[in-house]
């Protein structure tokens, strides 16, 4: 079967995303659309506004066939390894082509994008390492790089989509045998648009609206809008339970949490006694070498409780797990599975408890911020559309 496969979070599903699947499958004339899907904590250092389920649900009535989940260690990560890991298990699943949202306007070779800097990687890599600025975020670091050193290649860093699927391109060159690149320009709303006019809007102004509680109905499918209503967390569910890890915690068990570098478990402490809300707590963190996004990640690692030491030995323990299907999508899982190197995942038990360790304790913690959450994944099985 011909396969497109997408990276997505989907926080949450919008009318913006089925675009894309339709899109998408137009562009590939795909038989099967794969989404590896992230799950319940996300790119930017934010628990997802409902959970991974409901997510995924909402993708198979609205275009996609197989839904896969993309594993916390991938998840929760800065755009070069979110991009490292979805590309991986899109491979993994034998994909044939790939497709991403994209703000830049103008027509781009991804694919030749790809092979050069895959070509070029390790005088990239020097010149980024040179590239000592901290107010800078990957992706504008990595624009000023190829501005510098291949002003061929320059990037526009006020474009997101476009940066990421850049690095998508990347990843992909490290394979043998290629997926096709298929970009689909954004219709409307850029990717942090807070605007909420016509039918389609950013995620991110479709969490703020519904944190307002402004009516998103024409913005999402009629099962989102219903999901939305009936609960959705956000970072304040978890203030208290941050505020304790960090209180609990001594400066030498911080120092084990991921990414906790630099002398950070010091600011952490020092200011956590200051704050009365998350988000005074990630102003009083933040700062012209900590970028928003990087300390919500690090807020992440903190009330997950991942470690260093964990998160690295899961990056070479991937596995598939199974959020949904529908019957295309799963006849292609049993057409491909018996040359599918990865272990296949679709109900846990106490093999997969022990291979998904970090998954399930952080599924575990995002519960707890509100008992209308259902258990994430014992005794669940992929969703059937």
């Amino acid at each position: 079967m011909n396969t497109c496969g997408i990276i997505a979070e989907y926080n949450p599903f919008h009318n913006g995303h089925k675009y894309q699947l339709q899109k998408a499958r137009e562009q590939t004339q795909a038989d099967v659309m794969v989404v590896v899907m992230s799950g319940n904590f996300l790119q930017r250092g934010e628990p997802a506004i409902i959970d991974k389920w409901q997510r995924a649900e909402q993708a198979l009535k609205q275009g996609a066939d197989l839904v896969v989940e993309l594993p916390i260690q991938w998840s929760l990560q800065s755009a070069d390894y979110f991009a490292k890991g979805g590309v991986q298990l899109l491979h993994a699943l034998h994909c044939k082509n790939l497709s991403f949202g994209t703000d830049h306007t103008a027509d781009f070779d991804y694919s030749s994008f790809g092979r050069f800097t895959w070509m070029h990687q390790k005088e990239i890599d020097e010149a980024y390492q040179k590239y000592d600025d901290p107010t800078l975020t990957y992706a504008q670091k990595m624009a000023a790089v190829l501005a510098d050193d291949f002003p061929s290649l320059a990037l526009l860093k006020e474009q997101p989509n476009h940066v990421l699927g850049l690095t998508y391109a990347k990843e992909n060159a490290r394979f043998k045998q290629v997926m096709d690149i298929y970009p689909v320009k954004r219709k409307q709303a850029s990717h942090h648009s807070a605007e909420l006019t016509g039918e389609i809007a950013s995620a991110t102004a479709i969490r703020q609206a519904v944190f307002e509680q402004k009516n998103v109905e024409n913005l999402v499918p009629e099962k989102t809008a219903k999901d939305l209503a009936y609960y959705q967390v956000s970072w304040e569910d978890y203030w208290p339970f941050l505020r304790y890890k960090i209180l609990a915690s001594s400066l030498t068990e911080l120092r084990e949490i991921y990414q906790m570098v630099e002398g950070l478990e010091y600011r952490l402490k020092s200011k956590i006694r200051q704050a009365s809300n998350f988000e005074e707590y990630v102003q009083l963190v933040k700062s012209k070498r900590y970028t928003r996004a990087r300390i919500q990640r690090l807020f992440c690692y903190c009330l997950l409780n991942l470690k260093d030491k964990d998160v690295k030995k899961a990056w070479d323990h991937n596995y598939l797990h199974i959020l949904g299907f529908t019957q295309k999508g799963q006849e292609y899982l049993q057409q491909e599975k018996k040359t599918i190197s990865w272990p296949i995942i679709s109900k846990v038990g106490q093999t997969e408890e022990e291979m998904m360790a970090l998954g399930i304790q952080s599924d575990n913690i995002y519960q707890m911020a509100n008992a209308k959450i259902k258990e994430q994944n014992f005794g669940q099985f992929p969703i059937r559309v």
